[in-house]
């Protein structure tokens, strides 16, 4: 049995807010009991051996649901120099993540039912937190033909998308959301015009003009996240938009939401950290799909997750190597790791006045987990015991080189964050 006492327990499912005892057996939450009398000591977990009873105290910090990151690159199969399921569990867990839902874009492409089976038997073995394979919409990801989506949802994705390329294609796109509601699948959608982005190296405006680098304009974006929705509209199935970053895609989620489309969004933190300006030291690390954008749009992703608009803060962990980053701006590949830096980064928000932390928490847990049909993100009474643990009062400072990911391709190394994983519990088990 596991007993976390004495913590501040946020859990925005239930509405909780205060000092709690949270009794855990078998993996599963068994009681969330208030707190009577505080205690003064602040320490770590320690195990009585004669009943097999680990107590953590937790006084002086946050106890949280697990995290859910709903867009994750694990890279296996196929780049497993850059990251695997195992170090890519390992990083999610050092980030506070219990669940990690991982991207098709591997090779093979996870298109087919032995590609998911192949992940969820790697993260069983291999793995430390849960994972949640998501299909592809096209085989191959080439755009032309749908995957069998019945035998992918059967082998246990939760999700389709083509993400690290859109559909062009329409009429394709309106087939897959048709065949995807049938499956109670959800399409997330990755939003860029193929024509409008070629050969594109940053955000296109003044920066880019100073640079002398190749832009891409906002409405490379906009476009396909406004015609996204209105296929969406169409055919009745919820849709998903990955990695919000610009403030006319902001727009075009909240008024579609205000005619009750079922449509959700998710930015991840170099959206509301980072601008453009960050590329005028030509960092290959500041190269991400979609590019940084301008403080106009920063404030206008800060101002969508305060009032609903973005559901959920996502990482889109992308590991690249040294051979992808370290050459020229022009040719280096998008990405970068944000499993081990998205919860410090994102508490910037709450030491920001911009949301609560209840607002917070929940775009990591009782969203994506509801967004998603999953079984997570609260601490109730039968829930798995999957629980992050943090230090609001602890800093940090970046040093890739102490990341558990494979690849290091971070802009924020060196810099200090407020906000420390502590501790994360999966099913009851600590991981981190």
């Amino acid at each position: 049995m596991l007993v976390i006492e004495n913590g501040r327990v946020i859990d925005p499912a239930q509405g909780v807010d205060g000092i709690f005892d949270l009794l855990v057996d078998q993996g599963k939450i068994i009681q969330l009991k208030p707190r009577e009398k505080d205690r003064t000591r602040k320490g770590s977990g320690r195990k009585n051996s004669s009943n097999d009873l680990m107590v953590f105290d937790a006084t002086g910090m946050l106890v949280i649901p697990g995290l859910i990151d709903i867009h994750t690159h694990l890279r296996e199969p196929g780049h497993e120099y850059k990251e695997t399921i195992k170090t890519g569990c390992q990083a999610a867990a050092h980030g506070g993540f219990t669940s990690i839902a991982c991207l098709a874009n591997t090779n093979p492409v996870n298109d087919n039912q032995s590609v998911t089976e192949y992940i969820l038997k790697k993260a069983r073995n291999e793995g430390c937190v849960n994972v949640f394979p998501i299909g592809a919409i096209t085989k191959g990801l080439n755009g032309e033909i749908l995957t069998e989506m019945g035998e992918l949802k059967e082998a246990g994705v939760i999700a389709l998308s083509d993400d690290g390329k859109s559909v062009k294609n329409s009429e394709l796109m309106r087939r897959a959301m048709e065949y995807a509601q049938n499956f109670s699948l959800p399409i997330i959608s990755h939003c860029e015009d193929p024509d409008l982005s070629k050969n594109w190296v940053m955000n296109e405006g003044y920066v880019s003009t100073c640079l002398g680098l190749k832009g891409v304009p906002c409405i490379a974006e906009e476009i396909m996240v406004a015609r996204d929705i209105m296929i969406s509209e169409l055919t009745g199935c919820p849709l998903h938009i990955a990695h919000v970053s610009t403030a006319g895609s902001v727009k075009i989620i909240r008024d579609a939401k205000a005619r009750g489309v079922r449509v959700t969004g998710e930015t991840a933190p170099h959206y509301f950290t980072l601008t453009d300006e960050a590329v005028r030291g030509f960092d290959t690390n500041t190269k991400v799909n979609p590019p940084l954008r301008t403080e106009k749009d920063v404030k206008t992703v800060k101002e969508g997750l305060k009032n609903g608009t973005i559901d959920i803060i996502a990482t889109d962990h992308a590991p690249h190597s040294s051979l992808e980053k370290d050459v020229e701006f022009e040719y280096a590949a998008p990405g970068i790791v944000g499993l081990e830096t998205a919860l410090p980064l994102s508490l910037m928000l709450y030491f920001g006045g911009i949301l609560s932390l209840p607002e917070l928490i929940a775009k990591f847990t009782v969203n994506p987990a509801k967004i998603f049909s999953l079984k997570k993100g609260s601490l109730e009474e039968g829930m798995d015991a999957d629980i992050t643990i943090l230090d609001l009062e602890s800093k940090m400072t970046v040093d890739v080189s102490r990341f558990k990911s494979k690849s290091k391709n971070s802009p924020f190394h060196g810099w200090e964050l407020k906000g420390k994983v502590v501790a994360t519990f999966v099913g009851g088990k600590m991981v981190a």
